[in-house]
């Protein structure tokens, strides 16, 4: 004989027969399900936004000057992957469990005991969630039953974070900082040594670099010279002779003038080289003296290496567990699996007096 057909709407009479079993297993669950949401703690969560800046934009090595650098919000691949590393890495979370006491809170056990300290670790990481969303920002939520724990543990994992984010360049800007250092020292020390050669130049070749220094020394030898030529013309022998004693000193290094045209020739070169090495020495060193006040300020500043958006807070709301719907779920549920039990009964039944009955007398 072909089997019967079943359908949906074949199922309620069969319903109507186990209908008490059906309410008892229902409501038992109800009950069971509530008295266990009640049970269940409220369980809350506090999430701060922020976004991973590039750390090579606070390194003392791309300091040039104070002007002109921008700390560039996040954006690469490398550096969300390095925060993401950071926030779920073994130091920061050993870090947290014992600054705020997760193994008393979590009651795992005393800290120092291998099977609590992994235990620990397990809940805290369960808590966490830390991901990367679709506008390139950084999600970190924490969860626990004290709200004002999570938000704490929240805030604290993100300086963790920075913190951390930025020991990855510290030696390097140490080392860079030692570097402009002796770049500034080096600079300061030969500048000096030009500047005390610049003045022992000026001292002796009488070449003091003052504006329009050569054309009053040729007018005064032209002057003196014309007037030597005059003097001789008439006869004046006593006022020639003094002018060219006057002639002599503009002309000549031991004529008495500072300012004469033998040691003013004699010096233009030399002052020229040294003018150009002391403006040259100058520039660099308020270059080097710039950067380096830059550098020293970028490592004793500590320059965030993130930005945040959102601080976490205490939730107003918990965010578990929903107890309508646990009660919901486990009544639907419930009636599902008693359908079903009573149908495959329904079956095994019908089967077995269709068996008796085909068996010969």
């Amino acid at each position: 004989m072909s089997a019967r057909p079943y359908s949906v709407l074949s199922l309620w009479p069969i319903v109507q027969r186990w209908k008490n079993l059906v309410l008892a297993a229902v409501a038992l669950a109800a009950v069971v399900s509530a008295v266990v949401a009640l049970l269940l703690p409220n369980i809350y969560k506090s999430t701060s936004v922020f976004y991973p800046t590039n750390p090579q934009t606070t390194d003392p090595d791309r300091f040039v000057t104070a002007e002109g650098n921008k700390l560039e919000l996040g954006g690469r691949a490398e550096d969300i992957d390095r925060v993401l590393t950071i926030g779920t890495s073994m130091p920061a979370a050993e870090y947290i469990i014992k600054k705020h006491h997760l193994h008393k809170h979590y009651k795992v056990g005393d800290p120092g005991v291998e099977e609590a300290d992994q235990a620990a670790l397990d809940e805290f990481n369960a808590n966490l969630d830390i991901v990367h969303n679709e506008r390139d920002a950084i999600e970190l939520t924490f969860q626990d039953k004290d709200k004002q724990l999570a938000a704490k543990i929240a805030n604290d994992l993100v300086a963790v974070i920075d913190s951390l984010n930025q020991q990855l360049t510290l030696e390097n800007r140490r080392r860079v900082l030692d570097l402009y250092r002796d770049r500034y020292t080096f600079l300061n020390r030969e500048y000096s040594v030009t500047r005390q050669n610049l003045i022992a130049g000026r001292r002796r070749y009488g070449v003091f670099g003052m504006d329009r220094e050569s054309r009053f020394l040729a007018k005064e030898i032209v002057e003196t010279e014309s007037a030597l030529r005059r003097a001789e013309g008439e006869g004046n022998s006593a006022k020639a002779a003094g002018l060219r004693r006057a002639l002599k000193a503009l002309t000549t290094a031991d004529g008495g003038n500072l300012l004469n045209l033998e040691s003013y020739v004699q010096g233009t070169d030399s002052m020229s080289t040294l003018y150009a090495r002391f403006n040259d020495l100058q520039g660099r060193l308020i270059g080097a003296k710039s950067a380096y006040e830059s550098a020293d300020l970028a490592l004793k500043g500590r320059i965030s290496s993130i930005y945040v958006v959102q601080k976490a807070l205490p939730a107003t709301r918990k965010a578990k567990p929903i107890r309508w719907l646990i009660v919901v779920s486990s009544v639907v549920i419930t009636f599902a699996l008693s359908v079903i039990v009573i149908t495959l009964l329904e079956l095994y039944r019908r089967n077995a007096d269709r068996f008796q009955v085909a068996q010969p007398a």
